[in-house]
């Protein structure tokens, strides 16, 4: 099969692959962060991503009554976050804390159940069909090496940067951000010199839900529906890019979603969207067959 590519093509397909890897890093932060706090793989976090999308939905179209308006956008976008931020603190108090010293076995089933309650609860609430955002981003934009670029598109890059900029600085430049590395190194001496572990858990699931909710409004906004069953696949490919950088890696998890990204949206293209899920999973294997720590992660040791 030959593969034909254009320059004005080439940027098109840039722009597209930033944006869908822009969606998955900021998931797969979440599961990176999580797993390198408390070694739980939260399978439950690709529906906080669809819960952000359904919140910023209904603020959109019940409160703000101007889905046109940036304002009414940036409010429902804010609001979103933080109500999906304060789910995710729920959902690790209720679930998940009471297993933290039982096998891992029984917190990751009860991940898979908190996923179904998630899933079950927003169809239950709005029904099975998808919805169309009461939102229009605009297509206003300019022409760059022949490809059409719309603000809508570098601003969804950019608030993602921005983002994810914002985490890197909080994790490594306050002392919340220093108490996560510490815990994620050894969680019971850094409880001997005093830090708080259970809160920054807590906090921890917070930021990740708060980053998922932030995609979820942005990729419903940008393709115009959303679904109950939208967090399920985007959680999937969000945790096989956190895996492809390095499950437990904040750096591994941004350079996973880029990379998937670009990836999907290769293949895609060459091959057909049908083969686009395919394709990704594939990728997956073939990355884990050669490094099985992901392409910036670290072999654990086990401490006797």
């Amino acid at each position: 099969m030959e593969f034909h590519l254009t320059t004005d093509i080439f940027v098109q397909q840039l722009i597209n692959a930033l944006i869908v890897g822009s969606f998955y890093a900021l998931i797969a932060l979440g599961y990176s962060m999580v797993y390198g706090i408390i070694k739980l793989l939260n399978f439950a976090h690709g529906d906080l991503f669809m819960v952000g999308a359904f919140v910023g939905y209904t603020v959109l179209a019940k409160l703000t009554g101007t889905g046109e308006s940036l304002l009414g956008l940036g409010l429902a976008f804010l609001i979103a976050m933080v109500v999906t931020g304060f789910l995710g603190m729920g959902i690790e108090r209720i679930a998940y804390r009471p297993l933290l010293k039982a096998p891992r076995l029984s917190i990751l089933i009860t991940a898979v159940g908190m996923s179904l309650v998630l899933e079950n609860t927003i169809m239950a609430a709005y029904g099975a069909k998808p919805y169309i955002m009461p939102v229009t981003l605009p297509t206003a934009g300019f022409s760059l090496l022949g490809a059409k670029i719309t603000y809508a598109q570098i601003g969804i890059i950019a608030v993602s940067a921005l983002l994810m900029v914002a985490l890197q600085l909080f994790v490594h430049r306050t002392i919340y951000g220093k108490a996560m590395r510490a815990i994620a190194i050894d969680p019971t001496a850094s409880s001997l010199v005093g830090i708080n572990v259970t809160k920054v858990i807590s906090l921890t699931f917070f930021v990740g839900s708060f980053l998922a909710a932030a995609a979820g409004m942005m990729n419903a906004s940008y393709y115009g529906s959303l679904t109950f069953t939208m967090g399920f696949i985007f959680g999937m490919k969000a945790f096989t890019a956190a895996v492809i950088g390095g499950i437990g890696s904040i750096r591994g998890a941004m350079l996973g979603g880029l990379t998937l990204g670009v990836l999907e949206t290769i293949g895609t293209y060459q091959f057909g969207g049908e083969w686009k899920d395919v394709f990704a999973f594939f990728i997956l294997i073939a990355l884990l067959v050669v490094k099985p720590t992901g392409i910036l992660g670290q072999k654990a040791t086990e401490r006797m």
